[in-house]
């Protein structure tokens, strides 16, 4: 039981990790129609901005800070000089020219800090572990990491539901054209949209720093997860990017957990942990499937490209 629990809570650190990827990517796509494969070089410029940071000020959270800065900036600039371009283009220029951005920002991530990984610490006071019941304690910092992802979600629903951006944001999905003759500055919309979707990876980069391997190509090893986290949700759902990234995170925890020890009721050990480890790497993948047979649009299908 307590093994469970463990797992459960390493499925809810890793989906709200996914969430703060898909939610970005998802917004952008759902309100620009932009399909943006260079969403995980922002996630890894985050990374990268608060290793380098926190190395040195000292300060992990200076780090996280300038990284949210960095990529939100980073993230305006490409929309104003590359992006803007695409808004118009068939989904197949669009792939070209994020994955020229991809290569780009690669080679200037490894002329910047090199080919060598970096390593990003744990802070002191979140490297303890505190009991969630008696006799299962778990680590503060992915604690940490499932309490902000639960606070974006909040943010992001009262943003787009509840204010007067989010009015723009989803009246500018579903007409563009009427929402500009009304008065709007929808080029400046979607720059804040795209800064916006480019701040929560790089808030995504500067968690998972301390937790994982910081080096050249995170972005699109990470990459390829969210578009399953999109596509379980529905494309354009902030709603459906969060149950679809905690659908994948669980899955995808628990099954590498769980899957060896059930083949070795059946199968001897050493081809049961190889059967358990092959089916445990594609059980996201089936679940997309299986989502997708009864639901073809997604978990959320959004009406009229509205964003939540």
């Amino acid at each position: 039981m307590l093994l469970l629990l463990e797992q459960i809570l390493n499925g809810l650190q890793f989906g709200f990790m996914l969430f703060l990827l898909a939610a970005g990517l998802t917004l952008v796509f759902g309100i620009m129609h932009l399909l943006n494969l260079a969403h995980g070089s922002l996630y890894m410029i985050g990374a990268y901005t608060a290793a380098t940071v926190t190395a040195a000020t000292g300060h992990f959270s200076l780090g996280v800070l300038a990284a949210l800065l960095v990529t939100a900036l980073a993230g305006m600039l490409l929309e104003a000089g590359v992006f803007r371009r695409l808004y118009q283009r068939e989904h197949l220029d669009q792939v070209l020219a994020t994955f020229a951005v991809i290569f780009t920002v690669n080679e200037l991530t490894r002329i910047l800090w090199g080919r060598a990984p970096l390593y990003l610490d744990i802070p002191p006071a979140l490297a303890g572990t505190i009991e969630i019941i008696p006799g299962a304690p778990y680590p503060v910092y992915r604690l940490l990491i499932i309490a902000v992802g639960a606070l974006v979600a909040l943010g992001l629903y009262v943003l787009i539901n509840h204010t007067r951006l989010g009015m723009l944001i989803r009246a500018g999905a579903s007409n563009r054209e009427m929402v500009g003759a009304l008065g709007a500055n929808i080029k400046l919309l979607y720059t804040l949209v795209f800064g916006l979707g480019a701040l929560l990876a790089g808030l995504a980069g500067a968690l998972a720093g301390p937790i994982l391997a910081i080096e050249v190509g995170m972005g699109e090893n990470i990459l390829i997860l969210t578009f399953v986290v999109v596509v379980i949700g529905g494309i354009g759902s902030v709603r459906g990017a969060l149950l679809g990234a905690l659908l994948v995170g669980l899955t995808d925890t628990l099954g590498r957990a769980f899957l060896p020890g059930l083949f070795a009721l059946v199968l001897p050990p050493a081809p049961a942990t190889a059967a358990g480890s092959s089916l445990a790497s594609i059980t996201i993948y089936l679940l997309m499937v299986l989502i997708l047979v009864f639901r073809p649009q997604g978990l959320f299908p959004v009406q009229g490209q509205h964003g939540a």
